[in-house]
């Protein structure tokens, strides 16, 4: 694979990784957001419902008192009838409309135990209102003669009943004024706020810890739960006992201790799985990168040998040619010492190629992890000398030498030994191949501290530092 392919590759992987990890936190937070929004609003409708029921509840109470105080000890002191009438004709059809109604107002004095007046009488006058309407068409009819007339009814009706609404409203005004009096721990209790309070959050699936308090004009008052803190920046609250202006000095408030482990809670499944998922993705992402850069190590491996291959099996080949050559010369035939260097020749570099071999098999199993490079304690000197053994012969055909200068006192190195060698006759190879005219190596060894260092000189061109 390309270099710059592989690590533009990588470039988008990790983009792509750093997007989900973002839009997955992006969406965590807008989850929690939503749910936040969601609760308030359940919140405020919640207090809305409690409010309204309180308020409800007290004008029932005080309506069924003034009732039941008004038949059972009230004397009438006196009553007044207002009739009003309204006549329509209908020319068309000859019929008459007749409109009635009237409003009996009656006045009962009560015993003051019921209002707390503040003058010191003993009872105190209440009003009460009863209306009665009626309504009839007449159909107007000519008599025998022909000039006397008579009206007959086609329709009547007679309602007698309580209040308009425009009147029910006078009455709330009244009771309004009369209960802005009455302290705020006698018109509602604990008990009364916790019971709908309770009722209405569980039917809005809000099931945590509360605290509740209501105050008066900015200030707390004794109703409240037992760890409440007054606080004015409460963003939970609503007027309660408003007035026919909707205006109150009483306001009910509620915190939520616990608001942001409740939300938190409410998409913990979602958000858990999220963060399986996202894991999961960055698992498999890096086990991806890991498996891409060692692919890329074992193809840079392989076509590094390839590369490589002629080096390793050129030199041993060009030796055993020139060893045949030369046992073929009818002189070297007659020295028999000579022949049997040759033979020696080519047996060892027979086993070299025979070693490469075993590097191709060892190659072939970098991908199942099971290459396993012994290394031991060699002489440096000797893999030198070895490593010339194997390029002498084409040394000497070329007409050039090698010199060496083996100056180390330590030359004991732990390497594998034939890797090694094959590194030394790569080296020597190049030096021949590459040299403008008979081949001239020197090879030094010095010992640097703890280093040993070995120097080949040549006359070759030499390669730069890009192309090592």
């Amino acid at each position: 694979m390309n270099k710059r392919l592989f690590v533009l590759l990588v470039i988008l992987m990790s983009l792509s990784l750093i997007g989900i990890i973002f839009v997955q936190g992006y969406w965590i937070k807008t989850s929690v957001e939503d749910k936040e929004e969601q609760f308030s609003n359940s919140v405020s409708i919640v207090l809305d419902k409690v409010t309204d029921k309180i308020t409800r509840r007290e004008r029932n109470d005080y309506f069924d008192r003034y009732v039941n105080i008004k038949d059972s000890v009230g004397d009438l002191k006196s009553a007044n009838l207002k009739n009003f009438f309204f006549i329509d004709q209908d020319i068309n059809s000859d019929e008459i409309h007749f409109y009635s109604h009237g409003i009996l107002e009656e006045e009962y004095n009560i015993a003051s135990t019921f209002f707390d007046s503040g003058s010191g009488d003993d009872t105190t006058t209440i009003k009460n209102y009863t209306s009665k309407r009626f309504k009839a068409t007449f159909k107007e009819d000519l008599g025998f003669d022909g000039r006397q007339s008579r009206f007959t009814p086609i329709e009547k009706v007679e309602k007698i009943g309580g209040l308009s609404s425009m009147e029910i409203s006078a009455f709330e005004d009244m009771f309004s004024e009369f209960a802005k009096r009455v302290p705020i721990h006698e018109r509602v209790s604990k008990q009364e706020i916790e019971l709908l309070l309770e009722r209405e959050l569980n039917n809005r699936n809000i099931n945590t810890a509360y605290e509740y308090g209501i105050s008066s004009k900015g200030l707390p008052t004794a109703v409240k739960s037992r760890k409440y803190s007054f606080r004015k920046s409460t963003p939970y609250k609503s007027a309660i006992f408003k007035d026919a202006e909707e205006n109150s000095n009483y306001t009910l408030m509620i915190t939520f201790p616990k608001k942001k482990t409740f939300l938190i809670r409410s998409i913990l499944g979602m958000a858990v799985l999220s963060l399986l998922f996202t894991l999961v993705i960055i698992v498999a992402y890096s086990s991806a990168i890991y498996q891409l850069i060692k692919q890329k190590q074992i193809s840079e491996i392989k076509s590094d040998f390839i590369n490589n291959m002629t080096h390793e099996f050129k030199t041993p080949i060009a030796t055993i040619n020139l060893a045949v050559e030369a046992i073929k010369n009818p002189q070297v035939l007659e020295d028999k010492e000579r022949v049997l260097r040759y033979l020696q020749m080519i047996r060892d570099e027979n086993k070299r190629m025979h070693a490469q071999v075993e590097n191709v098999l060892r190659i072939s199993k970098l991908e199942k992890n099971q290459l396993d490079i012994s290394k031991d304690r060699v002489d440096v000197h000797d893999i030198i000398q070895d490593a010339i053994a194997h390029v002498e012969l084409i040394v000497a055909d070329s007409g050039g030498y090698i010199e060496t200068h083996l100056n180390a006192a330590r030359k004991d190195v732990l390497a594998n030994e034939m890797h090694f060698i094959n590194v030394i006759v790569n080296i020597l190879d190049n030096a021949i191949k590459y040299s403008p005219e008979a081949p001239k190596i020197d090879i030094y060894t010095e010992e640097v501290k703890n280093n040993i260092i070995i120097e080949i000189r040549d006359q070759g061109a030499g390669m730069s530092k890009a192309v090592l």
